[in-house]
């Protein structure tokens, strides 16, 4: 991570309500970057939390699919609101998928996207399969949805497949893809709002300790953006930096009230995203300090 280049960073692009342009205005400006850079330098210049938020969801897509197109992506996994294999009714056969996905982030403005599919045989245990469709392929559907109170700049969006043709990723599509996935969100997200907090309190002149704080976690996150995400030490550090994220909370907010209230305002709507995975984040660090003792 170049980190002089967030230190030395003073800009900020402008909201894109078109948050496929908006990222790809990004991507131009950013060059050849990790995932890694992609999340803080991407956080760091984004307008709201919620376009940080995304950028950092793009970041451990990217992880997630080294050879992404260089556009805008989405996970298509939950159904009925589960993650559960044996919940999920979309199924790959032939190269074809059919089924529906309920909740997709940003998807309604993705140019691709990754697909979690049933793809046993009848007589087999239920297993997962990851698959890549296009949106404008025929048989794929993209519905957006009203806008959320959490972050309402990020759209979402219902997906319907009726015989689409896709392209197989290799690999199990529970423990290549779906189950890593979400230590790969909890990292770049918590790098990306870590960064877009960095460069409020940059503009906004926050005392220089808590500046220094939440550069030191963004420091942490580096290092754990580097363990692979089913390593149960890399579990234990991440529990580490969002205990350290927390308890940086009533500082951050004090300094947002004594500053410009556009900020502060912003961020009291949009904070709570990061508790989201929270119980299932809490889990994952219970097993893996367990599997160390």
């Amino acid at each position: 991570m170049p980190w002089q280049n967030l230190l030395r960073r003073r800009d900020r692009l402008p909201a894109n309500p078109d948050l496929g342009e908006g990222f790809a205005t990004l991507l131009h400006q950013l060059g050849n970057v990790t995932p890694f850079e992609l999340a803080v330098a991407g956080g760091r210049l984004m307008s709201t939390p919620g376009l940080a938020f995304l950028v950092g969801y793009q970041a451990a897509l990217r992880m997630l699919w080294p050879s992404a197109p260089l556009s805008l992506g989405a996970l298509c996994a939950t159904e009925q609101r589960s993650l559960r294999v044996t919940d999920m009714q979309t199924r790959l056969h032939d190269l074809r998928l059919s089924g529906r996905k309920d909740f997709v982030t940003a998807g309604d403005a993705a140019d691709w996207l990754l697909i979690a599919a049933r793809s046993e045989a009848p007589d087999e245990k239920p297993r997962l399969s990851l698959a890549v469709v296009y949106p404008d392929e025929p048989g794929v559907r993209l519905e957006k949805l009203p806008a959320i109170p959490l972050m309402p700049d990020i759209s979402h969006g219902r997906l319907f497949l009726d015989n689409a043709q896709c392209e197989l990723l290799a690999g199990d599509g529970w423990d290549a893809y779906i189950k890593p996935f979400r230590t790969l969100e909890d990292i770049y997200v918590l790098s990306a709002m870590t960064a877009w907090l960095y460069g409020i309190g940059q503009d906004s002149d926050w005392p220089q300790a808590l500046q220094l704080r939440l550069l030191a976690l963004l420091a942490g996150c580096a290092e754990v953006s580097r363990q692979a995400p089913n390593n149960p030490s890399g579990h234990v550090l991440l529990g580490g930096l969002f205990a350290q994220f927390d308890g940086l909370k009533a500082e951050v907010a004090q300094a947002l009230a004594d500053g410009p209230p556009h900020w502060a305002v912003m961020w009291q709507r949009d904070q709570g995203v990061m508790d989201l995975a929270a119980g299932a984040r809490g889990k994952r660090l219970a097993k893996a300090l367990s599997s160390l003792d």
